[in-house]
């Protein structure tokens, strides 16, 4: 019998929806399968059986996990569920009779099982096929590194925990290896990711693990210092304001790490975080970001807030303004307050904040943010900063590219001209010309008399 070729191979097509752990859980998934034989399709008409990874953090986000299943069932009609989403199996399965399989999130032996059911793989598989750091979804110079899984805070408006568990941390060795493999297939940057990252190590007591010929403690600083000895950009998403994050400013301001938090404060009403039941959260932390910023003047702070949370007053949004002037938080997103079904936050009997006020405390706040997103990214014009690629625009002359500061995906861009011979994926020394809300505009360095 003849091996397996790509052309004969059973085809795999995949939805991935939601946040970046769960496209981490979707590049887990595949890599799996590839070894085992399968090949994958970009359409649904080229694929055998359609893997649907859901969200299903709000409401908003079941709804279009749910249309995400029903327009693969109307495409393909093979269709494995799994995800957040999966955690609800009675409720996909009323809407969707006809799905093969449902899972829950991180359960990746469930799903390549359903596969195997539906789809059995092709004998004698070509493992080489697989890279040694496995399969992305990401673009070839960036990757994400999930370092736990689940979370141990009860905030009243989520349900993460009762959907992913309790926080459970990779061993340090694991998690450093895998970073080591990515730095060697090309990866420029790395981006730490979890759902309470400061907390990582917490539930493996900071048990220690071989790297290297050492035995490494399993602490958020630990891997902030490890870390940053690979020479590549890591940018580290999702840490709460625990003191001991204080320890990785320096860090920072050494550029081992790149001087970015990513902090999700949600609020700065003290009796809004108090019913939100925000850990770490204190009224001393305006005090702290400014102390961070004595330590790392480059720092930038990005986070998201909440307006509308039940029992929300015009006094606690008039603070929640005051602080975000005060602090100058770089980049930040905001949402009007949405009720998760399952959330503690719907049994607090407050008093509910009409959805008409909440769209007015949206804009308002969006507009303070961005003022403060324009003044802070005005302070760079002049300078000479290094950028990464992500995109080049052959036919403008123009390539868009990312600074220190910038997030894929969720944060601005640095947009540079004159860029002939810059390629996605490069690191490029640029000078900082023009501003604007969002963006910065640059020349190649080399390109400034």
């Amino acid at each position: 019998m003849s091996a397996p070729t790509e052309q004969n191979a059973p085809k795999i097509g995949l939805v991935s929806l939601g946040c970046p752990k769960a496209l981490v859980d979707s590049e887990r998934i595949l890599t799996t399968l590839r070894a085992q034989g399968y090949s994958f399709s970009p359409s649904y008409e080229g694929a055998d059986v359609v893997i649907v990874n859901t969200c299903g953090f709000l409401d908003s986000a079941k709804a279009e996990s749910l249309d995400a299943i029903g327009e693969a069932i109307s495409e393909n009609g093979k269709v494995i569920v799994t995800g957040c989403l999966g955690n609800e199996e009675e409720m996909i399965r009323q809407a969707h009779p006809g799905v093969l399989a449902v899972s829950g999130p991180h359960q990746y032996e469930a799903v390549v099982g359903a596969v195997h059911e539906h789809l059995p793989p092709v004998p004698n598989a070509f493992v080489d096929l697989v890279p040694e750091q496995g399969l992305r979804l990401t673009p070839r110079h960036y990757a994400y590194l999930k370092i736990s899984e689940g979370c141990n805070n009860r905030c009243s408006f989520c349900i993460i925990p009762s959907i992913r568990g309790d926080l459970a941390s990779r061993p340090i060795a694991s998690v450093l290896y895998e970073a080591e493999r990515l730095v060697k297939a090309g990866v420029k940057e790395i981006m730490v990711i979890s759902q309470d990252t400061s907390a990582y190590g917490v539930d493996l007591k900071y048990a220690t693990s071989p790297y290297r010929g050492r035995q490494i403690e399993a602490r958020f600083q630990t891997l902030a210092e490890e870390l940053g000895n690979l020479g590549v950009w890591t940018r580290m998403h999702y840490v709460y304001p625990y003191p001991h994050v204080d320890n990785v400013i320096p860090l920072m301001a050494e550029g081992r790490i790149l001087p970015y938090l990513d902090i999700p404060f949600q609020h700065a009403s003290p009796q809004v975080l108090k019913t939100m039941r925000r850990p770490a959260n204190q009224e001393k932390t305006a005090d702290r970001i400014r102390k961070w910023r004595e330590v790392c003047p480059d720092l930038a702070i990005r986070s998201t807030f909440i307006v509308g949370f039940p029992g929300e007053t015009e006094e606690d949004f008039e603070m929640l303004l005051d602080w975000v002037r005060e602090t100058r938080i770089d980049r930040a997103g905001a949402f009007p307050y949405e009720p998760v079904t399952g959330a503690r936050a719907n049994d607090l009997g407050l008093d509910i904040v009409p959805d008409e006020l909440k769209a007015e405390r949206y804009g308002r706040l969006m507009e303070v943010l961005q003022e403060v997103s324009t003044e802070r990214l005005a302070e760079k014009v002049g300078r000479t900063i290094d950028v990464l690629v992500d995109d080049v625009e052959p036919e403008d002359n123009r390539a868009i590219a990312r600074s220190q500061w910038d997030a894929p995906e969720i944060d601005g861009n640095v947009i540079v001209d004159d860029a002939t011979g810059i390629k996605p994926g490069d690191m490029v020394s640029v000078k900082v010309v023009a501003s604007d809300e969002y963006d910065l505009y640059a020349v190649p360095s080399d390109a400034v008399q």
